[in-house]
């Protein structure tokens, strides 16, 4: 299995706060879980407002069940769309793709 996480930085954009946009992309990311079916799990997490606000606003947690399944994530097109939102809300961005045991 392939656990995919990324943290996303976002910022507040017009007429949206930083929490309105990680509260669209959570939003957002619904259509990717429910049209990607290489993704066996996924989850948008937002952190919590009375963290330190230097933490990153998101994580995505996403499993797949090989690299080709989550290299096939990365091209379909609600992933895709929902790239471009992340595009215009981010400042900063990290990730990590790791091999572990169900």
């Amino acid at each position: 299995m392939i656990r995919h996480i990324v943290m996303f930085k976002l910022k507040a954009t017009e007429g949206m706060s930083e929490y309105d946009n990680a509260l669209e992309a959570k939003k957002r990311f619904d259509d990717v879980i429910a049209n990607v079916k290489e993704m066996k799990r996924g989850e948008l997490v937002i952190n919590s407002k009375d963290a330190d606000q230097s933490n990153y606003t998101i994580s995505l947690i996403c499993d797949f069940d090989n690299i080709d399944d989550l290299n096939a994530y990365q091209v379909h097109p609600s992933h895709v769309n929902f790239a471009k939102f992340l595009g215009t809300v981010k400042t900063d961005r990290a990730c990590i793709d790791y091999e572990f045991n169900a």
